[in-house]
C-alpha cells in the first residue's frame, strides 16, 4: 500500500485490538514513523514507533503528546469505549461521550497544526451503531452516533486547512469489546487493512468488514448522505460569505 510509504501516523487505542493491527499496518505498508498513544506505554521491537501515553480525556496528556509530535499525516481516533447500559446510569453515558466523542475531537484539534502543514487526514474509528442503535449497548451508540455527526461537521470546518475526515462505521471485529456476543465477528488485521484501503481511496465513510459493507452501497446512494453534501454546501457558502 503506497499511500503510508513515508508517511507519518498516529494511532490511539494502540495497545491492542483494532489498534494495535492499525500500527502494525502502518509499519507493514511502508510509515515511516507510527506514534503509538495509549494509556499505559507500550513497547514496540520497530524503531519506527514512538510509544505515547495518552488518556484521551486528560487534556494536559493531549496536551503533551501535541508538543512530542513533530509532523503528523494521518491521526487515527480508535481509542473507545463500550458499557453495556440501559440509559439508567447518567454516568456510564457521560464516560462513554467523554472517550468516543470529546476525546477524539480534542486529540483532533490539539495536532491541527501538524495536520494543516501536511494536508494530512483523520480517520474517526465508529460503528454501524452510529448508523443504527444497538440497544444492549445504547449509551455506546448513541455516543457514535454523536462521533459520526461530529465527523460530517468537521468534513466541512476543516476543509479550508486542508484535511480530510474520515468516518469508519464498522461491523462487530473479535476484540475485547465485543467478546460478550456470540457472533462473526471481523479480524482486526483484516479491518485495519481495510481502513487503510478506503483511506487511500478517498472513501468518506469507511465500510472495512462484511457485515459493515453490506450498508455501504445504501449510505453513500442515500438521501442522508445527500443530504449531508447538500447541508455543507450551505455551510461553505455561508461561512464565505463572512470571510
Amino acid at each position: 500500500m503506497s499511500y503510508l510509504q513515508n508517511k507519518s501516523v498516529l494511532v490511539t487505542g494502540a495497545n491492542r485490538g483494532i489498534g494495535a493491527a492499525l500500527v502494525a499496518a502502518a509499519l507493514d505498508c511502508g510509515a515511516s514513523r507510527v506514534y503509538a498513544a495509549s494509556r499505559q506505554l507500550i513497547s514496540h521491537p520497530d524503531a519506527r514507533v514512538v510509544p505515547l501515553s495518552l488518556d484521551i480525556t486528560d487534556r494536559a496528556q493531549i496536551d503533551a503528546v501535541a508538543t512530542r509530535v513533530e509532523a503528523l499525516d494521518i491521526l487515527v481516533n480508535n481509542a473507545g469505549i463500550a458499557l453495556y447500559d440501559d440509559l439508567s446510569d447518567r454516568a456510564a453515558i457521560s464516560r462513554q461521550f467523554d472517550v468516543n466523542v470529546f476525546g477524539p475531537l480534542a486529540v483532533t484539534m490539539a495536532l491541527l497544526p501538524q495536520l494543516s502543514s501536511a494536508g494530512g487526514q483523520v480517520v474517526n474509528n465508529l460503528s454501524i451503531n452510529a448508523l443504527a442503535p444497538l440497544p444492549l449497548i445504547a449509551g455506546y451508540s448513541m455516543s457514535k452516533a454523536a462521533a459520526l455527526s461530529m465527523t460530517q461537521s468537521l468534513r466541512t470546518l476543516l476543509a479550508p486547512h486542508g484535511i480530510g475526515m474520515h468516518a469508519v462505521l464498522t461491523g462487530p471485529v473479535d476484540t475485547d469489546m465485543s467478546r460478550g456476543l456470540d457472533i462473526p465477528k471481523a479480524s482486526p488485521a483484516s479491518v485495519a487493512t481495510a481502513i487503510y484501503d478506503g483511506l487511500n481511496r478517498g472513501e468518506e465513510e469507511i465500510f472495512p468488514d462484511e457485515v459493515a459493507a453490506q450498508l455501504a452501497e445504501g449510505w453513500r446512494a442515500g438521501p442522508a448522505k445527500a443530504l449531508e453534501h447538500e447541508l455543507a454546501q450551505f455551510a461553505q457558502s455561508v461561512m464565505s460569505s463572512a470571510a
